[in-house]
């Protein structure tokens, strides 16, 4: 079976800032890229952690809804944070834009993320 691949874009979100979309909608299952605190009107990273992390989850909302969906269809998230010391917090901000069941997820802390940001976050959809 060869199933589509749709490209899906958002005003609300930041471009991508590379060869890739914003998101790739194949059947009912939407993959949304990793975005970072991007502005999307400015295209200029936000000012610290709580502001990334609100930034990074509006981008998110924006492409889900650009797919027809919203975060309630999340089923697994990745975070990644350049400081493990700011999971707590970065939980506290999700309960904001996520409510239960809570997506699958997994977190990480890498060494270095684009532009200098201190949060990303992937994830994927599935819409019926």
């Amino acid at each position: 079976m060869n199933t589509q691949r749709i490209a899906i874009h958002s005003p609300g979100a930041p471009a991508a800032i590379g060869p890739y979309s914003q998101a790739i909608r194949a059947g009912n299952t939407v993959y949304l890229s990793g975005q970072i605190g991007l502005d999307p009107a400015t295209g200029t990273l936000v000012e610290g952690l709580e502001a990334q992390a609100h930034r990074v989850f509006a981008n998110l909302r924006a492409v889900a809804q650009a797919a027809g969906g919203t975060l309630d269809h999340a089923v697994k998230l990745t975070l990644l944070l350049t400081d493990l010391g700011d999971f707590a917090q970065v939980n506290e901000i999700m309960k904001a834009y996520f409510s239960e069941p809570y997506p699958a997820r997994a977190t990480y802390q890498v060494v270095a993320l684009p532009r200098g940001a201190l949060i990303e976050v992937e994830g994927i959809l599935v819409l019926s």
